[in-house]
């Protein structure tokens, strides 16, 4: 397939819908290392069912209806209007509340109101999750760490600088302890990411607006075809991933 077939390709994944927070389109063209922990797994062994529950940027809820939690006791937050019109489509009508926030620091939750409050890749105000976490409650969150993808990125957008350099394990530590946190675990790691063709890498790029910004196939074709060449003498495209966890009690 030569150059002008192959931006053809391109742009058409570059234009493909993207619902909810659901990568299947590009299933078995990526792939990623699993992780040293299971999020699930630790949520649901600090959630009881009579606790109140909020899960920070929800997404379109796939993760939280995993949890099968009392649903007139699960509350979600989410910010992009695509993903909160899914969200009051699919949770409100079993009965979960559905709030739409603007910024991390107003969350339009009373003092005390959670018992757990579970994150996963969501940005979050500490003092905020302290604010309306009842005493003795847990938050427990995954993060995308500040070098999430940096070698990618920087690869296919000239003069990439990274948006949250300082988004690390440590400096959450720091804040949760100072918003009046106790750490009962903590864990950072960083594992390989394949990507199997350059059309899955455009349609993944375009969605992680704030890790490639200004991606486009157009303005990037050139750094896209030096992956085309790499990808045919490698056979794949990797990257590295930056995750970090942490569990975290109010006191």
């Amino acid at each position: 397939m030569n150059l002008i077939e192959l931006k053809r390709k391109w742009k058409s994944e570059e234009t493909h819908a993207f619902k909810g927070w659901d990568f299947s389109y590009i299933d078995g063209r990526w792939d990623s290392e699993d992780l040293p922990w299971n999020y699930r797994s630790i949520v649901l062994s600090s959630l009881k069912n009579t606790d109140k529950l909020l899960d920070m940027g929800t997404g379109g809820g796939e993760f939280v209806l995993t949890l099968k939690h009392p649903q007139a006791l699960t509350s979600v937050t989410e910010a992009y209007p695509p993903n909160v019109k899914i969200c009051k489509e699919k949770l409100e009508p079993l009965g979960i509340t559905v709030r739409q926030v603007y910024e991390d620091d107003k969350l339009p939750f009373e003092n005390n109101y959670f018992d757990i409050i579970i994150n996963r890749h969501e940005s979050f105000d500490a003092y905020e999750v302290s604010r309306i976490l009842k005493k003795g409650g847990y938050f427990i969150t995954q993060q995308i760490g500040g070098k999430n993808d940096y070698d990618l990125s920087s690869r296919l957008i000239d003069n990439f600088q990274p948006q949250f350099p300082n988004h690390t394990l440590n400096n959450s530590v720091t804040e949760l302890k100072m918003d009046g946190f106790e750490i009962l675990k903590s864990e950072e790691v960083f594992t390989p990411i394949y990507f199997y063709d350059v059309g899955a890498l455009v349609y993944f790029a375009k969605i992680i607006e704030w890790e490639f910004p200004g991606f486009s196939v157009d303005t990037c074709f050139e750094n896209l075809s030096k992956f085309q060449k790499k990808l045919e003498t490698d056979g794949v495209i990797q990257g590295t991933e930056h995750r970090f966890l942490i569990v975290a009690q109010k006191i």
